[in-house]
């Protein structure tokens, strides 16, 4: 299921990344008394009353220019063209707005001018597609600033919200009324033989090529099923008698460089994406190499528990001698550590070298993630690990194994029952994982392992 986006608007200092940082519970934002510290849009993940959510602090909005040697009127025609950006920005991706105001500085003419921004971009929105526009009056610390949090209903965007986001008063009532726009959830789990295959990376790599050549090599398309304009455009295709949905991230650049920090909602799109998939295909240019950006998705698919097959596109453009791959993939694998079960595949998606093999791929890992090991053959694994390495101790007792079971698929999930789960160490578990890997490689899927205590009187009686 996608998870709802709530962005943060409004004009410099009003508060937004310390309210930013109270809802997704951790200091993510830099927070300074100077106007405009944001250099850079933030995304992260909140929940509140049971429902999980990604919040975009949309800062950066700087009113002096590197041309000037003084700040600008805040209601300058560059600060104006700043806003509209980011207002643009967050309509097209967000289903709930947060518009921050200063309840201690009243209204001033730029929220007015954030305000008329928001509603002429409402205006050109399909109303089915608009975000619902929340005003929250952030600073509201005593009774006499929330009575003048009741002056911004003369903005006209409803009942405004008083809110500490530093102490965090009143943002329960604001969350209580951002969560009641989200859209109700959509089942897409329908359809189970269906393989979900979200084709993520960073700007350029070549997704909308690879998405192209594996719908263009196919005999059966079944359909091409357009989002709405704040989603990817999924496409269904068929292959030797296997169904996939591709979820298509390619065209998230917009407009280039024209808008500052665009490049920020990529990530958006593709955290987006990757919460939907069964098997995330991360496209690295071969050219350029694997990057920041790279990286910073290849975590949340690893945080997500999806499985990830590593494409490196552009293959045919770079030097090669008998060495070339193994370096490359020697680098890819350093940078990421955290995935060494992954796949690596290297292909051309302009040439269509390789490309056959990539879902093909994709199903043998899909095949793994559904993978299910017999209780016996997991403990034999596990009484085998620990006569290997001894486990780690703790004030002289040592860290034990009784059993274990695959208690879920998608990703393979693992019970073990132990003496006491506060004895154990990562480098432990992850000395099992790999010892499980040995016996069933699970390609390109993460594997959970969960420690829970056995009672004493279970013990006795077995």
């Amino acid at each position: 299921m996608k998870k709802p986006v709530i962005a943060l608007v409004g004009r410099p200092n009003v508060g937004k990344s310390t309210l930013f940082n109270r809802l997704v519970g951790e200091r993510l934002a830099i927070i300074d008394d100077v106007p405009g510290t944001t250099r850079d849009r933030l995304i992260a993940e909140g929940d509140w009353a049971g429902h999980d959510f990604f919040v975009v602090d949309t800062g950066g909005i700087d009113p002096s220019k590197q041309r000037t040697q003084k700040p600008l009127s805040i209601g300058s025609a560059e600060f104006v063209d700043d806003i509209r950006a980011q207002a643009e920005v967050a309509m097209e991706e967000a289903n709930v707005i947060i518009l921050v105001v200063d309840a201690q500085a009243g209204i001033t003419q730029a929220d007015r001018e954030v305000v008329d921004i928001l509603r002429q971009r409402q205006r050109g929105t399909d109303p089915a597609n608009q975000p619902a526009i929340v005003l929250a009056a952030n600073k509201a610390d005593s009774d006499t600033y929330r009575l003048n949090a009741l002056d911004f209903y003369t903005l006209g965007l409803g009942e405004p919200f008083p809110i500490s986001a530093i102490h965090g008063t009143g943002t329960g009532d604001l969350l209580d009324a951002v969560v009641a726009h989200f859209p109700p959830p959509q089942d897409e789990t329908a359809d189970t033989n269906t393989i979900k295959v979200a084709i993520v990376g960073k700007p350029n790599a070549g997704k909308s090529s690879l998405l192209n050549k594996l719908v263009g090599r196919q005999r059966s398309i079944v359909s091409n099923i357009p989002g709405t304009t704040r989603d990817a455009i999924d496409t269904d295709i068929s292959l030797d008698g296997q169904d996939y949905t591709l979820i298509d991230t390619a065209g998230i650049r917009k407009r280039g460089s024209v808008i500052p920090g665009v490049e920020k909602y990529s990530v958006l799109r593709a955290m987006q994406a990757i919460e939907r998939c069964d098997v995330a295909l991360l496209v690295i240019d071969a050219v350029t190499g694997i990057t920041a950006q790279d990286t910073h998705i290849a975590g949340y698919i690893n945080q997500a528990w999806k499985s990830v097959i590593l494409v490196v596109n552009k293959w045919d453009l770079v030097e090669k001698d008998t060495n070339t791959t193994v370096e490359f993939e020697t680098r890819i694998r350093e940078s990421l550590n955290f995935l060494p079960y992954v796949p690596v595949m290297f292909i051309s998606a302009a040439t269509g070298q390789r490309t056959n093999l990539v879902l093909p791929m994709v199903k043998r890992v899909q095949a793994e993630r559904l993978a299910k090991l017999p209780t016996a053959h997991l403990n034999r694994i596990l009484v085998s690990a620990q006569d290997l390495h001894q486990a780690p101790s703790g004030s002289g007792k040592l860290f034990r194994i009784y059993y274990g079971t695959q208690v879920r698929t998608e990703p393979p999930t693992f019970l073990l029952y132990c003496n006491d789960p506060s004895l154990s160490h990562f480098t432990y578990l992850r000395f099992l994982e790999n010892q499980i890997r040995k016996e069933y490689p699970f390609i390109g899927t993460p594997i959970r392992l969960i420690l829970k205590q056995r009672e004493r009187e279970e013990r006795d009686e077995r």
